[in-house]
């Protein structure tokens, strides 16, 4: 893209007062950005406002600057893009929701996998969720995701803490592709302890937001990229999520979007799984094991080294402490009483199984298994 093209792109998504349905509305009456700048007062007045009018005839002040900053961020780098609503690179998915970003700021792999991605819903699936999950819910995401990867599914997440963080690594362990889609500038990481997620996102996935470089993490932006995550998957699959929950705006989202929503149900104990109960009721798909996702896609998945399709309740008599254990947080006590271990010999395999990663050891003395079966 032309710096000058460019530049028209940015300034219209920097005019104040003027959003993407606007926007669409002028590229539709004058063909390009550059030809909307080159309009009369009059004739801008015709089509809108005279408020926006003069917004569009006006440069914003930071327009320049931010067009030196965002051409100078391409040439960093080959993995850096920017699609615009008239590219062809644009991903057909988003085209048809409410509210298609005007600009998109792409950073990653632009190989064949990741592109196909992009171009094609039918590729991926979101995957959402509490950002303080239960460790058998972030468990589930990762085991999930793995799945997913492994049979060729894009996952798709907002890169946050917790279920999200869990899917985009899930996914990239199956050595699947994934993508995540993000609240602020591509020229900073949030939350930093994704760093190193990130990175690793960018070399096997993408990484896309329509906010411009330098944006900081704003509460309003999370909400407003959700349709972006659900636009472009397939479905959407909620893993762990309270009542009030942006994870529950997602899921709205797919299904006014006409898309599959999926959730996986915990304990009825849990705050952190009410919100799924909740999509549930509403009609969402129960979902106990991925291959329940894939059907439901009609996508095939054969296990392989990414490891088999985690299910509740599969294997459980291979071990006798984790089958006596269950699914719920339960104390030492409660343990000994079932299993009529010695404390010594319960916390030697309690301890085995949290270096296996089977069993996480939770605040106030409980403990809680982390694998599905």
């Amino acid at each position: 893209m032309e710096a000058a093209e460019l530049g028209a792109w940015l300034r219209l998504a920097l005019t104040p007062g003027l959003g993407n349905t606007a926007s669409r509305k002028l590229l539709a009456a004058f063909g390009s950005a550059q030809a909307i700048f080159q309009q009369s007062a009059i004739t801008l007045r015709q089509l809108g406002s005279d408020k926006l009018a003069d917004a569009l005839l006006t440069e914003p002040e930071p327009w320049a600057a931010q067009l030196q900053a965002t051409l100078a961020w391409l040439d960093g780098a080959d993995n850096r893009r920017i699609v615009t609503l008239g590219d062809a690179g644009y991903p057909s998915a988003l085209l048809d929701i409410e509210d298609p970003p005007s600009m998109l700021y792409m950073l990653g792999a632009f190989d064949t996998r990741a592109q196909a991605a992009i171009k094609s819903g039918a590729l991926c699936l979101a995957m959402v969720g509490s950002r303080n999950p239960t460790p058998q819910g972030e468990s589930n995401a990762r085991q999930f995701a793995r799945v997913f990867g492994a049979a060729d599914l894009c996952v798709v997440s907002g890169l946050a803490l917790g279920v999200d963080g869990a899917a985009h690594d899930g996914a990239l362990l199956g050595g699947g592709t994934t993508i995540a889609v993000v609240g602020t500038g591509l020229d900073r990481v949030y939350p930093k302890k994704h760093l190193d997620l990130a990175h690793r996102i960018a070399q096997d996935g993408l990484i896309i937001s329509e906010f411009p470089l330098g944006t900081p993490p704003l509460t309003a932006n999370f909400p407003k990229r959700n349709r972006i995550i659900s636009g472009l998957s397939q479905g959407t699959l909620v893993v762990e999520a309270a009542l009030k929950s942006g994870s529950l705006i997602t899921a709205r989202l797919a299904a006014e979007q006409g898309k599959d929503v999926f959730a996986i149900p915990g304990s009825i104990h849990s705050p952190q799984s009410r919100g799924c109960h909740a999509l549930i009721k509403q009609g969402a798909k129960l979902v106990e094991s991925a291959q329940d996702v894939l059907e439901e896609l009609h996508l095939a998945y054969a296990p392989g080294s990414a490891g088999d399709d985690p299910k509740n309740g599969a294997d459980l008599a291979e071990n006798p402490l984790l089958s006596a254990m269950g699914f719920e947080p339960v104390s030492l006590d409660a343990l000994q009483a079932r299993t009529g271990l010695a404390t010594p010999a319960l916390q030697g395999q309690l301890l085995e199984l949290e270096m296996a990663d089977e069993v996480a050891r939770l605040p106030g003395g409980l403990f809680q298994r982390m694998s599905l079966g």
